[in-house]
């Protein structure tokens, strides 16, 4: 696999989970926190594809295939659902 690519996907994913992570912190309110979520999911697919196509990151890949999960949960919740949570 070319190393670029897998060094491309390594670097997103960690960076676009960190970001998420950190608006998430913040609390800003629920249609951001929903977008950090699309944020995270878009780091739980580039670190599947990283973890599965470097063949010394497979444990990262199925980490990631919960965390996109948990993540699209997320998008669910904060998104895409009209309930609201604090009922």
């Amino acid at each position: 696999m070319n190393q670029t690519l897998l060094t491309a996907l390594q670097y997103y994913g960690a960076g676009a989970a960190t970001i998420a992570a950190l608006v998430v912190s913040l609390n800003l309110g629920r249609r951001i926190t929903g977008w950090a979520f699309v944020l995270f999911v878009t780091s739980s697919i580039a670190l599947i594809a990283w973890g599965f196509l470097d063949r010394n990151s497979e444990g990262i890949g199925w980490q990631n295939v919960a965390l996109l999960f948990i993540n699209a949960t997320g998008v669910w919740r904060y998104l895409l659902s009209k309930h609201d949570p604090k009922s």
